[in-house]
């Protein structure tokens, strides 16, 4: 049975506010529901890097210092169980100024799961990272394993959230076990370069490897990015009047 809270969300809906340490105003993600969110509305070379973060921490520290040393902005979605075992991380991301979305509380199928089900998973992750990063996340979704669909995005938007998937994913997470390596998840990367592309990596390995691959090719992308006449732009600026969206 749905909780009073939940049932109110799914009738209502929530306001969520703008992400906290930017100074310009952001809008209202409602302009993004309805839709999957694979690339962002520009027609500008740039491209926005981002991170899921549902098993471990490994390489995170790898990319965080990158990102630092080229001045690259990302965005990172944690799962709720994730920031409630790794807080000091989840402080740290914020703190490092990066944008912090929503991955769902424990990573689950969403095809498999009622509608309450999957508005408890948004909602009690929400609720972690608040609680971890001590800021207020974006108004942004990403759903474990791609499960997105027309309804389940409805449900989502509902809450108050965009969800916001990907251009290419570098699966890096598979590991040299999976057959890759730091050349191939690159070119994945790269065969799906356009304006507004949306590129997801990872940090940890499902299977508490060491060695994170995409932590690896970051340093090779961005150079690799810059080489083709890419910038690195913000994943929040989808929201920001001011994008010059077309």
């Amino acid at each position: 049975m749905l909780s009073a809270l939940v049932t109110a969300v799914l009738a209502a809906g929530t306001t969520v506010g703008p992400a906290a340490g930017q100074d310009e105003p952001l809008d209202p993600p409602h302009a993004l529901y309805g839709s999957e969110n694979r690339t962002m509305r520009t027609q500008r070379h740039v491209v926005a890097l981002t991170f899921n973060a549902a098993w471990h921490d490994a390489g995170i520290d790898a990319v965080l210092n990158e990102l630092h040393r080229r001045h690259v902005p990302a965005a990172f979605f944690l799962t709720g169980d994730f920031a409630e075992r790794h807080p000091a991380v989840a402080r740290s991301l914020a703190a490092a100024g990066h944008g912090i979305g929503n991955h769902s509380y424990s990573h689950p199928h969403f095809e498999t799961l009622t509608p309450g089900e999957r508005a408890v998973e948004v909602l009690k992750a929400d609720r972690a990272i608040r609680s971890a990063t001590g800021v207020e996340p974006l108004p942004f979704f990403r759903f474990p394993y791609g499960d997105t669909a027309p309804q389940r995005i409805a449900e989502v938007n509902a809450l108050g959230f965009a969800d916001i998937e990907y251009t290419a994913d570098t699966k890096g997470y598979l590991g040299t076990g999976g057959g890759m390596s730091v050349q191939k998840a690159v070119r994945r990367a790269l065969d799906a370069l356009r304006p507004g592309a949306i590129l997801q990596m990872h940090v940890g390995m499902p299977d508490g490897q060491d060695s994170v691959l995409d932590a690896q090719a970051l340093p090779v992308l961005i150079d690799a990015l810059h080489a083709r006449g890419y910038g690195i732009t913000d994943l929040r600026d989808v929201l920001r009047p001011s994008d010059g969206r077309s």
